[in-house]
């Protein structure tokens, strides 16, 4: 699953200098099976990379009711590109107890100030394919 979807244009080449800084969650969805991701329709988060490797990724459904449990996912641990169009990252906390010591993979696409990630994750044992749209904060920290 490539990070564009069906009819993208050709894929910019990306650096690993790209992806350091701080990024905002602008969608999150499924897309095999389609709908909207677990965090609703308007999901927040924050992606940070660091040049020295690290990841830490929140992110929760907004706007939460008064009085209600938020539901939130997030993990942190180190990031590696591979090639010039995937990026890993090696779990090493989370919010969810399946996923640390894991490689979460995901094509990632770069489109000016819009980062998109794509994978496949599990959740019953059912594949589930997910795209997330992240728009970079500020400068954040980039080259």
């Amino acid at each position: 699953m490539t990070a564009g979807g069906a009819g993208a244009g050709p894929r910019t080449a990306v650096r690993a200098d790209d992806l350091v800084g701080t990024w905002r969650l602008e969608r999150y969805a499924d897309v095999a099976p389609p709908g909207e991701g677990p965090l609703g329709p308007t999901p927040e988060g924050v992606l940070i990379y660091t040049r020295d490797g690290h990841v830490s990724v929140s992110m929760m459904r907004a706007p939460a009711p008064p009085g209600a449990e938020v539901a939130f996912m997030g993990y942190a641990g180190t990031w590696r590109l591979v090639g010039t169009d995937r990026v890993v990252h090696d779990v090493l906390v989370a919010s969810h107890a399946h996923l640390p010591g894991t490689a979460q993979v995901r094509d990632v696409e770069l489109d000016g100030d819009r980062l998109t990630l794509a994978g496949v994750s599990r959740l019953g044992g059912a594949p589930r394919g997910r795209v997330l749209t992240w728009r970079r904060v500020g400068g954040g920290g980039r080259p």
